[in-house]
């Protein structure tokens, strides 16, 4: 018997294949599969064994998935996957055999899979320890880059390894990018899975760099497929019927996507985009499916009105910097006029922090409008309850209003003061600001949906970027200062924290 047949022979009793008749799993399988019935120990509340004791044990405990007998065993087929004397197609072949035990494998027993291959695929430490030491003796010689390549070479665990071989056949990255966006929710309760992520977001960001991605225009004569994963994926905007997918597909409009080519099939990340005469400053009229189409030929401003990523798998990847600048070009080639390129942008963040700081925003304003606001409000100006039950109706505010003013002058407090871990706390301004743009201007009731007020009380922001400045914008954002126009500023409070 060859080494493929005895590995084949003992994976059959791990999957299911894909036609009919095989389907119905013969009750050794069925047992591997679900392993309820297996000798249990009962260890104390709250213990939870590692990988290494499981390994070591005969018994399963009735919090574990996978018995330690199916443990071994499923380990055994993972250090198959990366055997160093077969060929890379024989690696992927055996990895593919895997996902199909995978696929009906259930949460618990995926998790155990998990953990094989965050915990059981680490660089050896001695090896480690070894060109370490190697390395800080040839510092300073004619032999240190040399063993610089030996020591990052010695910390390059088997785990890389085995995603390579996963990624072999056809269907591996879909498979490897579902697994991480089905792990992702358990990182924070699971920490073990932690050095599993930070391999799968690094491969990921080899294999989808941008050098490999197609730019590909998305219209309404696009296959109805790829129309309805538009839908799906729409993040920022909710597409609720066919009318408003074609509205955002009209012949003034642009959508575009990144697609790779092992995802054919589906956008990785989209733009959708309205060609204009000005900035616009409210998200209805864009959204208005009975609108006439605006003349592309005179238009002069592009605005980016969402921007959505597809995979959660991918999360940490970056595509958006790219995307915007490849679309920028994109349309300039074809729209000469094109002058302004900015965003009509969601504030996500910024009600959940306002609720949080509205009293620490009063103690910014100037006296005279603090006062003013306790007047409109009749209560003490102090006082933060009576300030938050006005700004429930945000959009029954009048111009004058000193609530409505208030949370202008607190909005734009939020997104040019507030930062965590030296960037914006928004993500959203964390995102346009890091690729070179600056705060153009804040727009009252830009969008007055359930969304857009319970997220910012209604308010939405431009971000313009100004191709001749985004290098200026960025190393100001690098000196923790956000770029902002001269017309936001004038929102800002005087004082400061």
């Amino acid at each position: 018997m060859t080494t493929s047949e005895w590995f084949s022979r003992k994976v059959a009793r791990l999957m299911s294949s894909s036609n009919s008749e095989k389907h119905k799993i013969d009750p050794e399988e069925k047992m591997q599969a679900t392993p309820l019935a297996e000798p249990t120990l009962t260890d104390k509340p709250g213990r939870q064994r590692t990988i290494k004791e499981r390994l070591a044990s005969t018994l399963k405990s009735k919090d574990e998935a996978l018995s330690p007998r199916l443990l071994r065993r499923t380990l055994r087929e993972l250090h198959g996957v990366v055997d160093n004397q077969i060929s890379e197609a024989e690696g992927g072949l055996r990895a593919q055999r895997l996902t199909h035990w995978y696929g009906i494998a259930t949460p618990a027993q995926r998790r155990d899979f998990w953990l094989l291959m965050s915990e059981q695929f680490t660089a050896n430490p001695e090896t480690m320890k070894q060109a370490q030491l190697e390395f800080t003796r040839a510092v300073g010689t004619a032999d240190e880059a040399a063993a610089e390549v030996l020591y990052r070479r010695a910390t390059v665990s088997p785990r890389r390894r085995l995603l390579q071989r996963f990624s072999a056949f056809s269907e591996g990255i879909r498979f490897l990018v579902d697994l991480r966006a089905e792990m992702l929710p358990q990182l924070k309760a699971e920490k073990r899975l932690k050095a599993l992520d930070v391999e799968m977001e690094y491969m990921f960001s080899t294999w989808f760099d941008v050098g490999f991605l197609e730019l590909r225009r998305i219209s309404w004569d696009s296959p109805a497929s790829l129309i309805e994963k538009l839908i799906k994926y729409e993040a920022v905007h909710d597409i609720k019927s066919w009318a408003d997918v074609k509205n955002r597909l009209d012949s003034d409009r642009r959508c575009y996507g990144f697609f790779h080519p092992r995802l054919p099939a589906e956008p990785l990340i989209f733009v959708e985009v309205a060609l204009l005469d000005d900035i616009s400053q409210s998200i209805t009229p864009l959204l208005d499916e009975s609108a006439v189409a605006e003349d592309v030929h005179q238009a002069s401003t592009a605005i980016f009105y969402s921007i959505s990523n597809t995979q959660q798998g991918l999360k940490g990847v970056s595509f958006g910097d790219s995307l915007i600048k490849k679309v920028v070009e994109t349309l300039k080639a074809e729209f000469p006029r094109l002058k302004t390129f900015a965003t009509l942008s969601p504030i996500p963040g910024f009600r959940a922090w306002f609720l949080k700081n509205a009293t620490s925003m009063l103690a910014l304003m100037e006296d005279k409008h603090r006062e003013s606001l306790g007047v409109a409000q009749g209560a003490q100006a102090e006082s933060a309850a009576q300030l938050l039950a006005a700004a429930d109706s945000p959009l029954a505010l009048e111009p004058q209003s000193p609530v409505r003013q208030f949370l202008l002058q607190s909005a734009a407090y939020y997104l040019s003061k507030e930062m965590d871990g030296g960037k914006p706390a928004d993500p959203v301004a964390r995102f346009h600001l890091g690729n070179g743009a600056r705060i153009e201007r804040l727009n009252w009731g830009g969008d007055p949906s359930v969304k857009g007020i319970k997220q910012s009380y209604g308010m939405m922001v431009n971000y313009l970027y100004d191709l001749k400045r985004l290098d200026k914008h960025r190393t100001q954002m690098a000196m923790k200062k956000i770029p902002t126009s001269s017309t936001f500023d004038h929102l800002n409070f005087k004082k400061s924290l």
